[in-house]
């Protein structure tokens, strides 16, 4: 019993990493941040507690990433959206990469509310 309970706990960060994936693959295919926002909501009701922050910092991940990404593209016209793009990038690989970094040591994600990294 004891061994298929130490198999869930992988099986459910391993959803985690596959959506902080998804949210790095969508730098180059936009659709797959959909599916990783997809995959955060469905799984976030079911996971303990330490994992329901990734969850949140993901979902918070993508709903502040696109209102990032959408002024920057309104302001493209202009350089400070080109600034603003580049800006949402660095910060999308440093959210990734920090969430990943705490979901491998089994730790919540210390700020999942918050808007910068």
């Amino acid at each position: 019993m004891n061994e298929t309970s130490s198999n869930e706990k992988p099986t459910t960060a391993g959803t985690a990493k596959v959506i902080y994936f998804l949210y790095l693959a969508s730098i180059l295919i936009g659709i797959t941040a959909i599916a990783g926002l997809i995959m955060a909501y469905v799984n976030r009701d079911d996971a303990p507690g330490w994992l329901k922050s990734h969850y949140q910092f993901q979902i918070r991940t993508f709903w502040i990433g696109a209102l990032y990404l959408f002024i920057g593209v309104l302001l493209s016209q202009f350089i400070i959206g080109l600034f603003i793009i580049l800006f949402w990038l660095l910060w999308l690989i440093v959210r990734c990469a920090k969430g990943i970094k705490f979901l491998d040591r089994n730790e919540a994600c210390p700020d999942p509310t918050g808007w910068m990294f």
